[in-house]
């Protein structure tokens, strides 16, 4: 009798990722979705720290779950996660990074969601550990059934840490491209999302933890500045090729031009011999000359357009010095002319230079839409269940809120969803945060921002929520949730912001707070 087939197969291409590897492997052993459900197939690419021996041990413990392959190192991941899938078994494919770990629920709701939705491609919440950041533009809107690379956030989103179904990966022969030293899941990526029939997000756990190394060890960090746009080259010829939707390719460009592209206009690109920075220059100024139309130059975000511009038409020495601008000051100073903020760079409007306005130009970030016609207003309250709350109610500027072609907006108090959010008929957003779900996974003190968070277009947008700085301050509330105590209290920036923060109350700090009091008696 044959042996079941596992739901997923979750790969790992390892190399020295000790000590982050055992945690790894603990969350995928411990799984709700249950090891008779699930297989492991991770390739230890040459590593010489350990981390081969490791998964040999692993496999010892967990033989009918955990398979270990090892080979020559390869020189990147693409290499091992292809090896991997040549083997796997199971209807869906997980990768993971070696160094990061998942939520213990994770693979049970991902298969879930994706055999309810029939999705070839489920993504589930990432979130940065370690002090790494990890964008959430994907996740804020919530739980989408059905998106695409225009109706979403996804072009930002090109990673390989999804659920895909292993019958589509296999009937495309889709594969990593081995040739490129970095960022070879993008390429895998679009092209999974390009032919599945669903592609859902579910954002309401967290699913994967992207832990921030210590060492710098990530291959990027190690690849030189040139051959990382060479690797860029490839990835905008493959998008060219192999999105076939008009839109959908020039949200991936924008893509690549925003992240892939000025990325390597940093300070290592300052520190780097002037033979270096002009192989960098070269080669922004040929992708900007076979994939820069002008939608895209003016869809992107003011510096970064304005750094791709001088690198595609000035000089070098140009390059340099808008780039140590910028590093320096940061879109400083700005320009106010006519309703118009621009960048008070070099260049702006030299005349031997002859830079268009256009490509300063920064008013759509530097002057946002308003979208509240009155300040907040916030109050503690509890909800149908009796929970304490904190509501948070404004009369919005903005009409069309209530769209049924588009995802409902929400409100978030750092990574938080308000646990309800409504928009009634005369434009009242109101928000009501619960505060046990608040507080869940504070470790001390933190400040949770509030940002009203919607989605027009396909395009994204997170605008703050501001009160007006009159009237009394809200108490702050003490509220335990299990054996600790927190204080939770409403408050605001310098620039009106109003935010959340959380506060764990430790003995000391009770003890502190008491005897204050007795000294005021």
């Amino acid at each position: 009798m044959s042996a079941p087939v596992p739901d997923v197969t979750v790969i790992v291409a390892v190399y020295n990722t000790m000590p982050y590897l055992a945690e790894t492997l603990t969350s995928l052993v411990s799984q709700t979705i249950g090891l008779d459900r699930l297989e492991v197939i991770a390739v230890d690419d040459g590593s010489t720290d350990g981390s081969g021996a490791e998964l040999d041990r692993w496999q010892s413990r967990h033989p009918a779950t955990i398979k270990v392959i090892h080979q020559a190192n390869s020189g990147g991941p693409a290499a091992p996660s292809n090896r991997a899938l040549d083997q796997a078994t199971g209807r869906y494919v997980f990768f993971i990074g070696a160094d990061d770990h998942l939520g213990p629920e994770a693979l049970e709701r991902l298969v879930r969601a994706a055999d309810e939705l029939e999705a070839d491609v489920v993504l589930g919440r990432l979130v940065g550990a370690g002090g790494r950041f990890v964008s959430q533009l994907i996740f804020d809107p919530g739980d989408r059934d059905d998106i695409t690379l225009t109706n979403s956030a996804l072009p930002f989103a090109l990673s390989n840490t999804k659920l895909f179904r292993r019958s589509l990966l296999e009937e495309h022969h889709i594969r990593y491209p081995e040739q490129l030293r970095s960022q070879s899941d993008q390429p895998f990526t679009i092209q999974a999302v390009v032919k599945a029939r669903r592609v859902a997000v579910r954002s309401d756990y967290k699913f994967y933890f992207a832990v921030r190394r210590t060492d710098s060890s990530n291959i990027t960090y190690g690849t030189p500045l040139h051959d990382l746009l060479s690797d860029t080259a490839v990835l905008m010829d493959l998008a060219a090729d192999l999105i076939p939707d008009d839109a959908a390719r020039h949200r991936v460009l924008h893509r690549h031009f925003t992240w892939e592209v000025t990325k390597v206009l940093n300070q290592r690109f300052l520190d780097s011999i002037r033979a270096e920075q002009s192989r960098v220059q070269d080669g922004i100024k040929k992708l900007a000359e076979t994939y820069l139309t002008d939608d895209v130059r003016s869809s992107l975000e003011a510096h970064r357009r304005l750094l791709v511009s001088v690198a595609q038409f000035g000089t070098l020495d140009d390059l340099i010095t808008v780039l140590r601008h910028h590093l320096k000051h940061k879109k400083k100073p700005v320009i106010v002319e006519d309703g118009r903020h621009y960048l008070g760079y070099p260049f702006f409007r030299d005349p031997e230079r002859a830079f268009p306005d256009e490509w300063y130009d920064a008013t759509a970030t530097l002057a946002p839409p308003v979208h509240q016609a009155t300040p907040a207003t916030v109050r503690w309250g509890r909800n149908a269940a009796g929970q304490r709350s904190l509501v948070v109610e404004w009369r919005s500027s903005l009409t069309d809120l209530n769209r049924t072609d588009e995802p409902r907006p929400r409100v978030f108090a750092g990574d938080h969803v308000a646990a309800q959010t409504e928009i009634r008929p005369d434009g009242t957003v109101r928000a009501d945060f619960v505060l046990h779900d608040v507080i869940a996974e504070d470790v001390g003190r933190k400040k949770r921002p509030l940002r009203f968070v919607r989605t027009l277009g396909g395009e994204f947008h997170s605008l703050p929520v501001t009160v007006s700085g009159k009237g009394k301050p809200l108490a702050r509330i003490l509220h335990r949730r299990g054996l600790r105590l927190w204080s939770v209290a409403p408050d605001t920036n310098r620039d009106g912001q109003l935010r959340i923060v959380v506060n764990r109350v430790t003995p000391r700090r009770l003890a502190g707070a008491v005897v204050s009091r007795l000294r005021l008696r």
